[in-house]
């Protein structure tokens, strides 16, 4: 009897164990590209806060998220949680969309990126892309390690991730990271979660310019970080969701992308929801719809997802 309950308590901890995997790892492995020494000065914005966000980050790291169930031909997805370039939303814009992805049968590495600061960075407008940049080639040098299918790597990104996630898809030819494989800086599909995406006036989203351009940045900078002049018939596959009153973010940087998106007869699905505002993570709360729900067939109708 006692040998019965015993097996019955080590099966309910089995069952309410997590279908994932988590292991967090520095980005890179031995000396950061375009960082000054200087102090470890990340710090967590607020401990009261209901969802974890990290500010000052100088030590880039990969957080791996894998489904336990092997399959070869899993897709995987970076994620970049937003901040304006200041900080990263961790835990609401990051750790929880990895174990949703999860759930799905999805892949997912939650990128912590460096926050442009002249203080550990010899170039702010760089750091970041090298970043993510260096993110895909790790998750690509590593896919078989990992059980991913290196035609199936996509990269997610919210707010100023958003628009991190937009510049690594649409400046692909130009590398940044060293030593990184230009053929692997290419992701195969994008997924926008109320992005910035210009930094032109007008829709720009000033908090997130100014940390990564500075108090003046030239007119060249400017145009070269206003992702939608640089779609391309190559940008990848796309899926943009915004909310219509946001009033941090104007909705307006996801309505251009997906014009010059259209224009490049780039497959893209766009969602606007009439509200939810800015930063509403997974779940909109002014409707019951679940955009991690349309994502998940999006994905299998763009054919990354079975």
């Amino acid at each position: 009897m006692q040998r019965c309950t015993r097996l019955l308590g080590i099966l309910g901890l089995l069952a309410m164990s997590p279908a994932f995997s988590q292991q967090e790892l520095p980005l890179y492995d031995g000396a950061i590209p375009n960082a000054i020494v200087a102090p470890d000065e990340e710090r967590i914005r607020d401990p009261s806060e209901p969802h974890l966000f990290r500010l000052n980050i100088s030590r880039p790291t990969l957080t791996v998220y894998l489904p336990r169930t092997p399959d070869a031909k899993r897709a995987g997805v970076i994620v970049l949680p937003g901040g304006s370039y200041r900080g990263v939303s961790i835990e609401k814009e990051g750790h929880a969309v990895a174990r949703a992805f999860n759930e799905m049968g999805v892949a997912a590495f939650v990128l912590k990126y460096r926050t442009p600061d002249p203080r550990h960075m010899r170039d702010r407008t760089t750091g970041p892309l090298q970043d993510a940049q260096q993110a895909l080639a790790v998750v690509h040098r590593r896919a078989a390690e990992w059980n991913i299918d290196p035609s199936r790597v996509g990269m997610m990104g919210f707010s100023a991730g958003g628009h991190l996630a937009s510049t690594v898809a649409t400046h692909f030819d130009q590398p940044i990271a060293l030593g990184v494989p230009v053929e692997v800086l290419r992701p195969d599909f994008l997924m926008l979660i109320y992005p910035v995406i210009t930094m032109r006036e007008g829709l720009v989203h000033a908090g997130s310019r100014q940390m990564l351009l500075g108090d003046e940045p030239s007119d060249a900078d400017i145009a070269k970080y206003s992702n939608e002049l640089h779609v391309s018939a190559r940008t990848p596959p796309t899926f943009i969701v915004h909310a219509a009153d946001d009033a941090g973010v104007p909705v307006g940087n996801s309505l251009r992308f997906f014009e010059a998106l259209q224009a490049n007869k780039v497959p893209t699905e766009l969602i606007v929801y009439p509200a939810g505002g800015h930063g509403f993570g997974l779940n909109n709360p002014t409707t019951p719809d679940r955009w991690i729900d349309r994502c998940r067939d999006w994905l299998v109708s763009q054919g990354f997802r079975q």
